[in-house]
């Protein structure tokens, strides 16, 4: 299973699904080795299709660290925490998370915006 990095050590991410906000987005930043990029995207996109279906998912988007980047980078916007927090544990995604080789490394993290 892929290893969970907390970007913020005050916040990790179980504690974050307790927080009630919303609407939030998920940034979550993967570490995949060189020449697993195409393995480990056909299992992401097994768990997107299963997040669309979910209830409170609004959108998603893939990125690609520029360059020689190992790095990738998924956007998903939800209704809420509590939306995230109750598709993420649902029997069928944690057996897709499974999965995940132990060699990716993933840091989640829950935002929500704020006036700039």
């Amino acid at each position: 299973m892929a290893k969970l990095q907390s970007l913020d050590p005050n916040t990790p991410m179980f504690a974050q699904f307790k927080e009630k906000a919303g609407p939030i987005v998920l940034a979550n930043t993967f570490f995949v080795p060189e020449g697993r990029t195409e393995e480990f995207m056909a299992l992401f996109r097994r768990q997107a299709a299963f997040m669309k279906a979910q209830p409170g998912f609004v959108s998603l988007r893939m990125h690609q660290g520029v360059g020689d980047s190992r790095l990738l980078m998924n956007i998903a916007v939800w209704e809420s925490t509590e939306a995230l927090a109750t598709a993420f544990a649902r029997p069928e995604f944690q057996r897709m998370v499974a999965e995940s080789p132990d060699d990716i490394v993933s840091y989640p993290h829950i935002f929500q915006q704020i006036d700039a």
